[in-house]
């Protein structure tokens, strides 16, 4: 296999060999978009898994924090364990410990097991990740890259969008079970396509000798515990709430140990030597914004589709749908836009879409549903695959292929996290603004409103013939009116201020600079 795959090899490759190497490759993709999938395909069938296991309403929430918190350990790692076992034997493993949790999670009788299940297959599937990102810079030819990075750009983006789509199609057609045992077969097939056809580059095990394993302990407190307050924060009062509080100080406590370690250590878990490169650190802090829009979006759509229009899990999933499609069939434009036109535009102009999609739904009202939801949701799809080509290709393209693998962790680990910080700061946003909005609603909508009287005589009359009880009844309803009309208000501040981030955003793409040398492509 020496003259078909291997990294930096000399001279030109026969078409065979780079049929074999795209295949392989395209295998690996696969096998990303299942690790990056399995975020967001139990987030619309929460309730189903929840009747299934007889797990309490706190409980159910680990089944997807604990999946983020263990994944959010193992990319950053997953730097050093490629370069000691080898591109093609992390991949092999990654894909072996994931497929055989989604087969345990889906026999799980317990909601323990489950949470168990769920954080060693997150562990073990995050490998594969940047993985897919540090090889697509650093074996393919500069010519290649049009066709390379709009896929696994593409693959990133869609695979959380349309997450609650398959899971509720899944739970709906057959079970929740399915929701894992959909890994399966795909898994094992990655795996031994993976086992066969990868040799991009050969380990080396002395690494293994050096491990820093109070580097990984540092490293699993701070990002473990950022994520779990991130994740219950916002429900749980902050502070206020005993365990995030605990936890946060392990994570401030960590985050210092941590960062003192990787600066002292021969051979640290985690190298940030490629944040001394502008674009590559500029472009992670624009990853980590595009987390926000990514999973904060995914997340307030079905939220207001499930709270205030009542839709079910397979109605949402339908209603997401659009920027998916939107996502798929901007790739290849952006793709061969990256090659002709500077970067920074095409960075500008994703990130304005973006802040014009969630711009138009700060009118939103509790009618919206899929019509007017649709071109926000198509400027959203555009404006990720617009913004996120470009920024993938300014940050990883233009780095040495020595610092490929540890930077595609840290530049993963950047999108996570803005996608944590986003919930946090959208679930906090969201709760504040509804209070404050139903306080203000409250003072207008009271017995010495003219209006609020005449309103809940006219409901009185109408509910009248169902029973005795019609005045009550229409308080009640009225109440209730009330509340949506407050989270209404709420969901239009949070959408603001996404807009405001964004713009930000369009206003800071000239800080990068446009690459004139591509640091990866397999030694060209």
């Amino acid at each position: 296999m020496s003259d078909t795959l291997t990294l930096g090899a000399a001279g030109a490759r026969p078409a065979s060999s780079e049929g074999r190497r795209m295949f392989a490759f395209l295998c690996m993709v696969f096998g990303m978009f299942m690790a990056i999938l399995d975020i967001q395909i139990v987030s619309a069938s929460l309730s189903e898994i929840q009747a299934g296991l007889a797990a309490s309403s706190d409980e159910i929430s680990w089944v997807q924090t604990s999946y983020l918190i263990a994944e959010v350990v193992m990319i950053p790692l997953s730097g050093f364990l490629s370069r000691a076992l080898s591109t093609r034997w992390l991949f092999v493993a990654s894909a072996a410990g994931f497929t055989l949790m989604s087969f345990l999670c889906a026999t799980a009788t317990s909601i323990e097991q489950m949470i168990v299940y769920r954080a060693l297959q997150g562990f073990l599937g995050g490998g594969m990740i940047p993985t897919v990102f540090a090889a697509a810079y650093s074996i393919f030819p500069r010519e290649k890259q049009p066709i390379v990075t709009p896929m696994i750009g593409l693959v990133a983006t869609l695979a959380p969008t349309i997450g609650p789509t398959i899971g509720g199609y899944l739970t709906d057609l057959f079970s929740w079970h399915w929701l894992f045992l959909v890994n399966v077969v795909p898994g094992l097939f990655v795996m031994v396509a993976t086992a066969v056809l990868v040799d991009f580059d050969e380990p080396d095990f002395s690494l293994l000798e050096r491990f820093d394993w109070w580097g990984l302990l540092f490293m699993a407190g701070f990002l473990g515990s950022l994520e779990f307050v991130l994740e219950e924060g916002p429900t749980n009062d902050w502070f206020e709430d005993e365990a995030i509080f605990v936890f946060a100080i392990v994570g401030a406590v960590s985050s210092v140990a941590f960062f003192a370690r990787v600066l002292m250590a021969k051979e640290p878990v985690v190298d940030l030597k490629a944040f001394a490169n502008r674009n590559f650190s500029v472009g992670s802090a624009f990853s980590f914004v595009l987390g926000i829009g990514l999973y904060g979006l995914t997340y307030l759509y079905p939220l207001y589709l499930a709270r205030v229009r009542g839709y079910s899990a397979l109605m949402i999933g339908e209603t997401m749908f659009v920027s998916g499609l939107a996502m798929f069939l901007t790739a290849p434009l952006a793709g061969r836009l990256v090659a002709k036109v500077d970067p920074r535009l095409m960075i500008g102009f994703g990130f304005t879409a973006f802040a014009i999609g969630t711009w138009q739904v700060t009118g939103l009202t509790k009618d919206w549903d899929f019509w007017e939801l649709l071109v926000p949701q198509i400027l959203r799809g555009v404006g990720l695959m617009m913004a996120m080509i470009p920024i993938n290709n300014i940050s990883l393209g233009t780095l040495p292929p020595a610092q490929l693998k540890n930077a595609s962790g840290l530049f993963n680990l950047m999108r996570n996290l803005g996608g944590a910080v986003g919930l946090a700061l959208i679930n906090t946003v969201l709760n504040d603004r509804w209070d404050l909005h139903l306080a203000r609603l409250h003072e207008k909508v009271q017995w010495a409103s003219v209006t609020a009287v005449e309103r809940l005589d006219s409901m009185t009359k109408a509910l009248a013939p169902l029973g005795s009880d019609a005045d009550i009844a229409a308080l009640k309803k009225m109440a209730a009116q009330v509340r949506i009309e407050a989270e209404v208000m709420a969901f239009s501040d949070v959408f603001l201020v996404l807009t405001g981030l964004f713009c930000l955003l369009v206003i800071a793409a000239p800080l990068m600079r446009r690459p004139v040398h591509k640091g990866g492509g397999g030694g060209h």
